[in-house]
């Protein structure tokens, strides 16, 4: 990508009515466009990031076996009443629309009861089972408020997940196999140092705990009790001296921190399967219940995450596994042709190698150039100026270990690749 062809330009301020770091930094760097409250647009570069987090969480769930599916947005009535979560009162953040017709739909806030509805029909016999079934979608909550930007909005990105097992045991090998797939997406997105698995509380749907991973900000929601020793912490909405007792874990031992929920895993027992009328006949040829759980992580929450935890004063510096483009490619010709050509044959070259380039080749100040190189956050920069040819190396640096110094081509493509 040219950076004189990009239609999106970087500003020195975000709106007014924009507190957050993460929307403040997206919206001056043009990532996102902010469409009202809660609800924003990604741009070209913005969809790059939030495609290589799909990439990566996409990843990980097929690597333990699950299958990606497209649900659909627009949810009919009567299975939601079967569950007792179609009314207000019961659900409180739905957006409901009707057919011309008067026929009540939802706008797809999760998808427990749809998951069931659709793949209890290819659920006969004990030979269906076990089943992991996801889908990357938007979904639309009612928000009373919609806050920090893409950390909490009304229409946000997330991948849902759904387990269908024969047995208690199944259920527990597949809950902690997707539990080990999360800690491997958090360390490829760089913040599974800083992301502890928490103890939260099971809900109305089973009387165990729920999981959540929260990832340390002085910013989050939520107060978690860490124990750095068992790697675990506990939400302090269920902190009490009997989860204490049941997690065997003593309070000393534990230190409070504040926390943002980068992904949830939840038992959902046989609610869901029970209600829609889904079972399974057994080797015995008798109908059983089948056991599920809800494995969630908000992918476009995740992007403001990393700009929560990666930003500078500045602007942000991406980690290299999500980052819009490998490297971003300055070129300070000061109107000197061969300069100028010689960095469009290096963009050529870098491309030619598989390599994703924002090639800088705008007719504008230096200063302005680095301002925007820094806000946007590429962590790979090659500077092309008369100072670097008079040395005969080119300058890089990179913006995680903040290295900057002169190499040779070579050299910087071997780093690169």
């Amino acid at each position: 990508m040219k950076q004189s062809q990009l239609f999106t330009k970087t500003r020195s301020e975000a709106p007014k009515d924009e507190v957050s770091k993460n929307s403040e930094l997206l919206i001056r760097a043009g990532f996102i466009h902010k469409e009202m409250a809660g609800v924003y647009v990604f741009l070209p570069l913005g969809l790059r990031v939030l495609e290589n987090v799909k990439k990566i969480v996409r990843d990980e769930m097929n690597k333990i076996g699950g299958q990606e599916m497209m649900m659909t947005t627009l949810q009919p009535k009567e299975i939601w009443e079967k569950t007792n979560r179609w009314d207000d009162a019961v659900v409180d953040n739905w957006f409901k629309t009707k057919l011309k017709n008067g026929t009540e739909l939802g706008v797809g806030l999760t998808h427990e009861e749809p998951f069931v509805d659709a793949l209890g029909e290819y659920i006969q016999s004990y030979k269906d089972l076990p089943i992991l079934a996801y889908q990357i979608q938007n979904k639309f909550r009612n928000e009373l408020r919609a806050k920090s930007g893409l950390l909490r909005g009304r229409e946000f990105v997330m991948k849902d997940m759904y387990s269908f097992a024969r047995t208690e045991e199944e259920h527990n090998m597949l809950y902690e196999k997707v539990a080990d797939a999360y800690y491997r997406v958090y360390d490829r997105l760089g913040v599974g140092q800083i992301t502890r698995r928490t103890f939260a509380d099971g809900g109305i749907f089973t009387k165990k705990f729920s999981d959540e991973f929260q990832t340390f900000s002085d910013i989050g929601e939520d107060t978690i009790y860490v124990n750095e020793e068992k790697k675990v912490a506990i939400n302090k909405e269920i902190f009490t001296d009997e989860t204490l007792e049941k997690l065997n874990i003593k309070k000393d031992d534990l230190v409070e921190k504040k926390g943002i929920e980068v992904g949830n895993i939840f038992p959902l027992e046989t609610k869901y399967t029970e209600a829609l009328g889904v079972r399974y006949k057994d080797e015995k040829g008798e109908m059983q219940p089948i056991i599920m759980g809800c494995y969630g992580i908000g992918i476009s929450r995740l992007v403001g995450v990393l700009v929560e935890i990666f930003g500078t004063e500045k602007g942000i510096v991406w980690p290299e596994s999500v980052s819009p483009f490998k490297v971003h490619l300055v070129e300070l010709s000061q109107g000197d042709e061969v300069l100028k050509k010689k960095a469009t044959d290096l963009y050529e070259e870098l491309i030619s190698k598989g390599i994703e380039v924002l090639f800088d080749d705008r007719d504008a100040r230096a200063g302005e150039k680095f301002a925007d190189a820094d806000l946007i956050g590429i962590p790979h920069r090659i500077v092309i100026s008369k100072k670097t040819e008079e040395k005969g190396v080119l300058e890089y640096s990179n913006r995680i270990t903040t290295e900057t110094t002169g190499k040779t081509k070579e050299e910087i493509i071997e780093i690169l690749k």
